[in-house]
Order: structure tokens, then C-alpha cells, then sequence
């Protein structure tokens, strides 16, 4: 077996190739826990939030979550370009585990958060990048999960639209029971966590305080 930057490298007895991107992990989070996954890429982060969030079945071994979890891995998932924007906020909203209903009394929230105007009922094709970020921010926040996943912190648009998108991630995140955050930001990590786990080759090498998994992965 080699030991490659993306996991462990192998062969089954057909000779197909299997990577091991997640290896022996062992951990509980609690409510209060707001955890960094620190790494490399090709660590593991992103294929643990994807395990955690049910997009990946663990091949040996179980997950198990108490508690409704949000995933904004990609906030751009789903949503089609030949549809409205109207229309994409409420596939997006279905995708997120919303009803109708409840998209439906949030809808004209989330076009104004957006700065849309009249753009909602046109197609997202004829949408600028700035426009399909605002509106796939716009809507992938209006949940508040009890268990939040994200792989880095998001921030879209001008400059002010981020201060509107920063005040919003603080407020999801502030109300979340547990966070889970893959990044590369020692800033982040420290400000916002009170843990972290250091993953090496899908392996985890330390959980511990975010300051020491700082120390030990940026340097001093």
C-alpha cells in the first residue's frame, strides 16, 4: 500500500483501485463543540464532512448523529441554470430539506437578503457570478441546523454584500449546537473554535485545544 497526498493507495483482490481517504476516526462532538479540521488538502476534511453529512457511507465502522445537521459544502448544488432565480430558490430550498410552505414564507426574504430586484424571475443563466452567489447564499443560509457543516467559511460579493454575508454566517453559526468547519485559516480556527483536529493521511494525528493544533500544523 502507498501513502499518497489525497489517503492510501491500494489494490483489492480484483485489482481495482482502492483510496482510502479515512482511516480509524474516532471522535464525539457535543453540543457547544465548535470544531476546525485542519490538514492538508487531500487530508481527509472535505471526505469527513461528507461522511458526517451523509453524502459518503463509512465502509467499516458507523456514524451516527443526533440532531438535524445542514451541509453547505456547496451552496451552488442543485441549483439550475435555466430555471428563474424564483424557481432555483425553491429547488435549492427542497434540497436543503425545506418544504414548499416554508420556502414559500421565507421566499421574499431571501430575494431581498439577495439584491435581486426583478433579476429573480429571469433565467440564472443571464445572472453574473456576483448575482448566482448572492442568491445561492442567500437561500443555503436561511436554515439554522442544529448541527452545521461547512468546509471553509463562506464570503461572497462587493464589499457590501460581505459585510451583510459575514453578519449572516455569524448568526448561523451562533445559533448552531455544533459546528464542523474545514479550513486552512489559523485565524478562523482560533476565533471561532473551541477545538480542533488535525488530519494527516485520513488519519487523525491531533485533537486538541485549536491553538495547539495551530501551533502544530502552521508552525509557531
Amino acid at each position: 500500500m502507498q501513502v499518497a497526498t489525497g489517503g492510501q493507495v491500494g489494490s483489492d483482490p480484483q485489482g481495482r483501485v482502492i483510496v482510502r481517504a479515512l482511516d480509524n476516526l474516532n471522535f464525539t462532538l457535543r453540543e457547544g463543540d465548535r470544531l476546525a479540521l485542519l490538514g492538508h488538502n487531500g487530508a481527509g476534511k472535505s471526505t469527513l464532512l461528507r461522511l458526517l453529512s451523509g453524502v459518503y457511507e463509512p465502509t467499516s465502522g458507523k456514524t451516527k448523529m443526533e440532531g438535524h445537521t445542514g451541509s453547505l459544502i456547496d451552496i451552488s448544488l442543485g441549483i439550475d441554470p435555466e430555471l428563474t432565480g424564483r424557481e432555483n430558490i425553491y429547488l435549492r430550498g427542497a434540497l436543503l430539506g425545506m418544504s414548499r410552505a416554508q420556502i414559500s414564507e421565507r421566499v421574499d426574504e431571501i430575494i431581498d437578503f439577495s439584491e435581486l430586484g426583478d433579476f429573480v424571475d429571469m433565467p440564472l443563466r443571464t445572472y453574473s457570478t456576483g448575482m448566482h452567489l448572492r442568491l445561492a447564499f442567500a437561500v443555503s443560509t436561511i436554515v439554522r441546523p442544529e448541527i452545521l457543516l461547512l468546509d471553509e467559511w463562506l464570503s461572497v460579493g462587493d464589499e457590501g454584500f460581505k459585510h451583510k454575508a459575514e453578519t449572516r454566517m455569524n448568526e448561523l453559526v451562533q445559533s448552531t449546537r455544533i459546528l464542523v468547519i474545514a479550513t486552512h485559516s489559523r485565524d478562523l480556527a482560533l476565533k471561532t473554535c473551541n477545538r480542533a483536529i488535525l488530519l494527516e493521511h485520513g488519519k487523525v494525528i491531533l485533537d486538541t485545544s485549536p491553538d495547539e493544533a495551530c501551533k502544530v500544523y502552521f508552525g509557531e
